[in-house]
């Protein structure tokens, strides 16, 4: 009975943190109003707590080792919740943005040790099930955090947003000190690592910065874009040199040899740019296209989360059973690739109902990921290098969905550009259909009382803006292909993952081989 109270404790104390990921995406514009800050400042709420997660992620293992996995986790569960408490009742921008950063340090405990927790639970055998478990709070948490931010801003208030975490920090933090073990691999390094720690604080800091302030300051027309960005590659590069030379590295990232953990990583960071890009775009879609409300875009997600708890559940019944990851992956590949297709065929005639149709194949897909990619990153690595590798992988998850929205929002503008230019190209004098329109605008503007030249211009006005809107709707269009593309161009790793063996049969390739 303990050990079911401990995997639900730690799930529940990492969907809380990918709540709070997303969560506060809906409520900037209430807490720009209310603290009298500019949309821009406000905005830095998001990136100080995506840089904070960034950087103290891969750093998980170390802090694990030496101050103890009891007394770090229920340290970050603490840490968390007060600060939660803070944002809530922060008076101006900047104290928020301070405050919002310590819960991201906090934060970052709560995936990877909760992750590693689980997996402990479970005998080897077993630890697809864990997988499937903690896989459900992965995937559960990113997608109802703008649904529920969105319903205690409209009716309650933005601070509640925060408050929200209390209860669930203070259970967990309890339950945590009276039933989380020691971690049984523990090993305290005998020095520690500061020039590493001082490296990936500053490269991952600034290539986050770089990923989540780009688009909005215009990127390398901004110094310190520019700055940080030559920043962002020496420090990286200085900090990979480091950690393979020295005998006690902040992250172990000779770990990486072992196939089954670097090429997961790699597919794990295109996962993470489907599922936070998705999860951004189809929101974004509906509401602007097709005027759904925020809850209509809510409920439009409900039914593929439903159906991938299930999906996940079974997805380690089906491992559990020696069904090849890499095959279960690949089905999940092609899952999200039909996603993006059809996504990419819609029109604004489509009704709500078909999209949460289209949704459903997201969900399945990111849930015959998540699990097998999760399990495949473990399989080959010892027992006291499986935090790190737990560690490394929720990382390349966290920086494909920064690498993904930034791309993503780079993509729509740049196309957007492009398709208004083919757009007015072809509203002129010679298409017959232009002054057509023209003339039906101008029309409905005079029967509204308005004079011949004010009627005319306004038709003008509304042409302009509706090829704004169709420019904007085909970029949007483009950008669910691009994803599909990115996931198709990732497929051919996975034959790293295959060998044959007697009669074709497919099976997991050992990191010997």
């Amino acid at each position: 009975m303990n050990r079911i109270i401990l995997i639900i404790t730690v799930i529940a104390a990492a969907i809380m943190e990918l709540i709070d990921t997303s969560i506060v995406n809906v409520a900037l514009n209430h807490m720009s109003g209310n603290l009298g800050a500019t949309l821009e400042d406000t905005s830095w709420v998001v990136t100080a707590y995506g840089i904070a997660n960034v950087i103290i992620i891969p750093m998980t293992s170390f802090l694990v080792n030496n101050l103890g996995r009891r007394n770090y986790y229920i340290g970050s569960i603490i840490l968390f919740t007060f600060c939660s408490f803070m944002c809530g009742n922060s008076d101006n921008i900047w104290e928020l943005v301070t405050f919002r950063f310590l819960q991201g340090i906090g934060g970052g405990a709560l995936l990877s040790v909760s992750a590693t927790v689980v997996y402990e639970c479970f005998p080897k055998e077993k630890q697809n099930i864990a997988s499937a478990l903690f896989g459900i709070g992965v995937f559960i948490g990113p997608t109802i955090g703008p649904t529920l931010g969105g319903h205690i801003t409209d009716n309650y208030s933005w601070p509640w947003i925060f408050y929200i975490n209390i209860p669930i920090g203070i259970a967990a933090a309890i339950l945590c000190y009276r039933l989380l073990p020691e971690s049984p691999s523990r090993q305290k390094v005998k020095e520690i690592d500061w020039p590493g720690i001082i490296l990936l604080i500053i490269g991952i800091g600034s290539l986050q910065t770089i990923l989540e302030r780009g688009e909005t300051e215009d990127w390398f027309e901004t110094r310190y874009i520019v700055v940080l960005t030559v920043t962002a590659v020496f420090t990286l590069l200085l900090f990979v040199y480091r950690e393979l030379t020295t005998p006690y590295p902040v992250v172990k990232l000779a770990i990486l040899k072992h196939p089954s953990l670097s090429i997961s990583a790699t597919l794990t960071f295109i996962t993470g740019m489907g599922m936070f890009t998705s999860i951004y775009l189809t929101p974004v879609f509906a509401q602007r296209f097709l005027g759904f409300t925020p809850a209509m875009a809510g409920l439009m997600l409900l039914p593929g989360s439903v159906i991938a708890v299930f999906a996940l559940i079974v997805t380690g019944k089906v491992l559990q059973k020696g069904v090849s990851p890499a095959l279960i992956v690949l089905i999940g590949f092609c899952c999200f690739i039909y996603f993006n297709w059809s996504m990419s065929r819609l029109n604004l005639d489509v009704s709500m109902g078909a999209i949460a149709g289209n949704l459903i194949y997201r969900a399945v897909g990111m849930a015959l990921l998540t699990v097998p990619l999760s399990t495949l990153a473990i399989s080959r690595l010892e027992a006291k290098d499986i935090p790190q590798g737990t560690a490394i992988n929720n990382m390349m998850r966290q920086l494909g969905g920064s690498f993904g929205i930034s791309i993503i929002n780079t993509y729509i503008i740049r196309r957007m550009a492009q398709h208004r230019v083919d757009l007015v190209s072809n509203v002129t004098p010679d298409n017959r259909l232009t002054p057509e329109r023209l003339q039906a605008y101008t029309s409905l503007f005079r029967s509204k009382g308005f004079s011949y030249d004010d009627a005319h211009h306004k038709a003008l006005m509304l042409m302009e803006k509706v090829v704004g809107q169709q420019s904007s709707f085909l970029s949007y269009i483009d950008a669910y292909l691009f994803i599909g593309v990115a996931f198709i161009a990732a497929l051919p790793l996975l034959l790293f993952f295959l060998r044959k063996k007697g009669n074709k049969k497919l099976v997991i390739a050992s990191a010997d081989h």
